[in-house]
């Protein structure tokens, strides 16, 4: 597994998720090295004070799970986080307007492709393709890249399906170089982050970090 980078994401809005989980995650990221955490917006500010100084990118979500809430509730979303310390946040695209077929997808993200870059962090794209057919997904991934996101992502994980190496591949193939993908939801296994990240993904997101790295 040289050379694979794993987020550790927990970005589920269960009542059982407390402080001390959040803490854990942030001690597994230092133990292992992995290169982040994905925390709740909520749980973002008490993230930063415990990762400290030390080199774990911390990252959050915005419009999650649906992507379906006003642009403007997106932005602040943002805002929010990235004074609360996050590094990179990822937001669940529109859907609800991307099917409608509306230019208002592409403005929204550039929106908020903006607001990250203006303070040099990144911007993940979640294109949920659990929803989408292939066409959709080529053509939601190519939006994406043209209206600045840094990522462009799988899935949230509330959907009925998560990464496929195929869906991988034909999100690769449709943006340039400089433009990461990132798989997420159900990676459980070696063999999966293997293929995944075979098919073209650059980072993974995964609560299966720890047996992923074969401890």
């Amino acid at each position: 597994m040289q050379n694979l980078c794993l987020y550790i994401e927990h970005t589920n809005l269960s009542p059982t998720l407390t402080g001390k989980n959040i803490d854990q995650l942030v001690e597994e990221a230092k133990q292992y090295n992995f290169l982040g955490i994905c925390v709740p917006p909520f749980w973002v500010k008490r993230a930063q004070r415990e990762i400290g100084n030390e080199k774990v990118l911390l990252v959050t979500v915005a419009g999650f799970p649906l992507g379906y809430s006003m642009a403007e509730t997106k932005l602040d979303e943002i805002q929010r986080a990235i004074d609360n310390g996050a590094d990179e946040i990822d937001v669940v695209m529109n859907l609800s307007s991307f099917k409608t077929g509306i230019p208002w997808t592409k403005i929204e993200i550039a929106k908020c492709s903006k607001l990250a870059h203006d303070y040099q962090k990144i911007l993940k794209v979640i294109i949920e393709t659990a929803y989408l057919s292939d066409k959709e997904i080529i053509e939601a991934s190519k939006l994406c890249a043209d209206a600045g996101a840094d990522f462009v992502k799988t899935s949230t994980g509330f959907a009925p399906n998560g990464a496929t190496a195929e869906h991988v591949k034909l999100m690769r193939n449709s943006v340039p170089p400089h433009v990461g993908i990132k798989a997420s939801g159900g990676i459980k296994t070696k063999e999966q982050a293997i293929e995944l990240i075979e098919a073209g993904a650059d980072r993974l997101g995964t609560s299966s970090g720890i047996s992923l790295v074969g401890v």
